[in-house]
């Protein structure tokens, strides 16, 4: 069982309670870092995540830690669903996503929701693809998440995933540690004046499972089958898996 208190001893509540006052915090400026952090990769590897769902054609969409709606939107410009809800346990996140929703014209299509993402409140075989981007990292209990995950898919249903991971290869590897522990917390805590957040983030990708590991840990969730795909030399790897 892999559980996220590995990073630091917080119980499940104490943890949750923590992630949503940083991101709270860090709302208004999540959306410029993440852009600049990435050297605006990070919207093509979005793109990448959606298009694995792009044959199954999904009409009922979840996408879980929906933080300011960037997948979200770009989920509902590119697939097209009738109904897509973005759900995280940050009302400051989504408060910026709702506004980016509405000037886009998609709220009839996309609502937010704030939810506990280990307790659903969805009931099973609701969605048709859940989708997660840079945010399952964040769970405090990711074996509980990805199950809650698998159990409101629709049987047959598809989990898309892309998230921020470590390189495994010489020298993005050694590269990419270098930049983690020195660029990304400085640059992170200068643009959203919070000391932690940006450096819990390197934390986070440092502890958080990968490759062929976390491809076990989807199908021990209940999945029937999962892949993984790295990008960008590996700093972030898709996953996929069905129901």
């Amino acid at each position: 069982m892999y559980k996220q208190e590995e990073i630091k001893p917080y119980h499940e509540g104490e943890k949750a309670k923590q992630v949503e006052a940083m991101f709270d915090n860090i709302a208004p400026t999540y959306d410029k870092l993440n852009h600049r952090l990435s050297w605006d990769i990070d919207r093509g590897w979005r793109r990448k995540a959606i298009k694995q769902l792009e044959p199954f054609k999904p009409q009922v969409m979840l996408d879980i830690a929906t933080g300011t709606g960037d997948f979200a939107i770009l989920s509902a410009q590119m697939l097209k669903p009738k109904r897509l809800v973005g759900a995280d346990i940050s009302e400051g996140m989504m408060a910026v996503g709702r506004k980016k929703v509405e000037q886009l014209g998609l709220q009839d299509t996309i609502s937010f929701e704030k939810e506990d993402c280990l307790a659903l409140s969805y009931p099973d075989a609701t969605f048709d693809a859940v989708t997660a981007a840079f945010g399952i990292r964040n769970f405090a209990d990711l074996d509980k998440g990805l199950k809650e995950m698998c159990r409101v898919l629709k049987p047959g249903g598809h989990l898309s995933i892309v998230e921020l991971t470590q390189p495994v290869s010489f020298p993005m590897k050694q590269l990419f540690h270098i930049y983690s522990h020195t660029v990304l917390p400085v640059y992170g805590r200068m643009i959203s004046k919070d000391a932690s957040a940006y450096s819990y983030l390197t934390k986070t990708i440092e502890a958080f499972p990968q490759g062929e590991r976390m491809v076990s840990i989807l199908k021990q969730a209940g999945f029937s089958d999962a892949s993984f795909r790295r990008l960008t030399f590996g700093i972030c790897t898709m996953y996929f898996a069905t129901k």
